[in-house]
């Protein structure tokens, strides 16, 4: 092996300590890691596609549906970003649209669930931003319903 390899190899297995040693200093014992299969959804954030869980929800009827966790304290939780939903009409291509993301200072993986309905007479637009939510329920084209469900779904993959 040449000198290079060496040294490379060397820093590398330096690497896996220092990050052993820091897991194992944390205090975490978070058990043995393995992969699985969950499903994931996609959602906008300003014009581009985040993928997310689902895991609880604070209503019982949403968590047999959805086949989820049922977690009542998860209502009482306030001041969590929205997560809007449209019911009923809708663009084609319509998904969730988040009111935050990773890296935002209001990220947070709770949700409060808003429902939107567009107006008669109105054409449904895809949604893909929160601020053109709010500009549409402003200007009257989009009616909001606070159902007051809180959902966990954490953003797993920021997308561009």
């Amino acid at each position: 092996m040449s000198q290079k390899t060496i040294v490379a190899a060397a820093g590398a297995l330096a690497a896996v300590a220092v990050a052993s040693a820091y897991a194992a200093s944390s205090g975490l014992r978070l058990g043995s890691a393995s992969h699985t299969q969950q499903l994931t959804y996609k959602g906008y954030y300003d014009g581009h596609k985040d993928s997310y869980l689902v895991t609880d929800v604070s209503s019982k009827s949403q968590a047999a549906a959805l086949h989820i966790n049922y977690s009542a304290p998860l209502g009482k939780v306030h001041g969590a970003p929205a997560q809007y939903f449209v019911s009923g009409r809708a663009a084609a291509g319509q998904l969730a649209v988040f009111g935050s993301e990773p890296g935002e200072a209001t990220y947070n993986p709770l949700w409060d669930e808003l429902f939107l309905t567009w107006k008669a007479g109105v054409k449904p637009v895809l949604l893909v931003k929160d601020d053109q939510i709010k500009s549409l329920v402003k200007a009257h084209k989009l009616t909001l319903r606070d159902p007051h469900i809180v959902l966990n779904a954490p953003i797993t993959k920021v997308g561009k």
